[in-house]
């Protein structure tokens, strides 16, 4: 990959006594340099987390990020990302990593919501494409991949991953989400 291709992390810190989560998205080349970023806020527990990312990309307004790197898919307490609906949006391939084994998040769901809240979340999850393991320096990972396939997903997450199994863009976006959302705490007191 060439130092220069950018791609736009998006993470999210959330606060759950305001009821609310801080999103930032981060634009970083592929050298590590980063080059951008914007703020948004989502409902912890809500339906809204989609609307904030796709907020972040009008935002940035970047026609030059060739990529979209998410980090999970189930952000402030099962606030699920419509990875369709984002890479729609974006008109580019977006990927979400995350970094955990699990059975998958049908059995939490409908542990925590029922009704149309479980059956809107549900209808989210079972959309989103399967995810695959991947080995990521000596670490392992979990990503879903829109607009790519299994091969170029690998190949971007690990560019992008210089050290550890977290993406560059990933892990900028989530130390300027919990650095905004601490300031925005500290604000409002």
């Amino acid at each position: 990959m060439k130092p220069g291709t950018r791609a736009l992390g998006i993470a999210e810190s959330t606060d759950e006594t305001s009821g609310r989560c801080t999103f930032c998205g981060a634009v970083v080349r592929a050298d590590r340099a980063v080059d951008g970023f914007a703020f948004a806020t989502a409902t912890v527990g809500g339906l809204d987390a989609t609307d904030a990312v796709c907020t972040l990309l009008d935002r940035l307004d970047r026609p030059d990020v060739q990529y979209l790197l998410v980090s999970g898919v189930a952000p402030a307490w099962f606030n699920l990302l419509d990875l369709d609906r984002i890479a729609t949006a974006a008109d580019r391939p977006v990927l979400s990593v995350s970094y955990e084994d699990s059975p998958g998040l049908e059995p939490a769901l409908r542990e925590q919501f029922d009704g149309d809240a479980l059956d809107s979340r549900l209808a989210i999850y079972d959309r989103l494409p399967a995810r695959r393991r991947l080995r990521v320096n000596d670490e392992t990972v979990f990503a879903r991949g829109v607009g790519v396939d299994d091969d170029e997903a690998a190949r971007v997450v690990r560019a992008y991953t210089p050290a550890g199994g977290r993406p560059e863009p990933v892990r900028v976006a989530r130390l300027a989400a919990r650095g905004a959302r601490a300031w925005r705490d500290d604000a409002d007191r």
